[in-house]
């Protein structure tokens, strides 16, 4: 999978040679998630690989479907600073990790095959859209 593997590999190496100390670890407090903590110490702090994938997502998702771009980018930069609130990262890993999710996209935008997927699910999505119209279902909540 092109984004999972871009986002991992963005962040896999700056991670391993900067080796900085999670905010959890300094402090010695916990996470929101105890039982990845094991994990957490043994892996470097900056930048931040979740922040980084969850930018990516949020911009592939985006691209699209851009009717609810801002919505999009709002979740993805929640999903970032969710990272700092719980303590697995410093603010400076989860900005930086935004910025590798934003260079690995552009990395995307040259791949023929990313292109191709894209396509395909942006007609995927259209077909859905003309299945579950608002008018028809009214029920759904379309501005979330």
């Amino acid at each position: 999978n092109l984004l999972t593997m871009g986002g991992y590999y963005a962040t896999a190496s700056a991670k391993k040679y900067y080796m900085r100390t999670r905010p959890f670890v300094l402090f010695n407090h916990s996470t929101c998630r105890p039982e990845d903590e094991n994990t957490l110490r043994k892996d470097g702090s900056y930048p931040s690989g979740h922040t980084a994938y969850g930018t990516l997502l949020a911009l592939v998702l985006s691209q699209a479907r851009p009717e609810r771009a801002q919505e999009l980018a709002r979740r993805g930069w929640e999903f970032g600073q969710s990272r700092v609130i719980c303590g697995a990262h410093w603010q400076s890993d989860v900005d930086a990790g935004r910025y590798v999710g934003a260079v690995e996209f552009a990395r995307l935008q040259t791949i023929p095959a990313f292109q191709k997927s894209l396509a395909k699910v942006r007609q995927e999505l259209n077909d859905k859209n003309n299945l579950l119209s608002k008018e028809e279902h009214p029920e759904l909540n379309y501005s979330r």
